[in-house]
């Protein structure tokens, strides 16, 4: 990932895989993530959507932008084409955990 290198919490390795599970795993990443799936987002629209303050949506918007995954353009926030590799690699996930809760019930 892009501008995040070392050790990360639960990891002294810094291998890609926990680097990317870390920050994966930080409050409201993945719905960040999730919300700019479709089309840009201004600052307030994203607040919105991912029902988030704005001092934790600032946070995960600097890390997701350190880490190449979401960038601002002039309309607002958007995936970059990492972000968009990275949802569509966790498709597969996405399908599982449906199965799985399926199953669980």
């Amino acid at each position: 990932m892009l501008g995040i290198t070392g050790p990360v919490r639960g990891s002294g390795t810094g291998r890609p895989i926990m680097v990317v599970l870390d920050l994966l795993g930080r409050r409201s990443a993945l719905r960040v993530l999730w919300e700019l799936r479709g089309e840009s987002l201004t600052f307030r629209a994203l607040q919105e959507a991912a029902a988030t303050n704005p001092a934790l949506l600032n946070t995960r918007l600097k890390e997701l932008r350190t880490a190449g995954l979401v960038e601002h353009t002039g309309r607002g926030y958007c995936l970059t084409g990492a972000g968009r590799d990275l949802l569509r690699a966790m498709q597969p996930l996405s399908e599982w955990a449906h199965e799985w809760g399926t199953c669980q019930r």
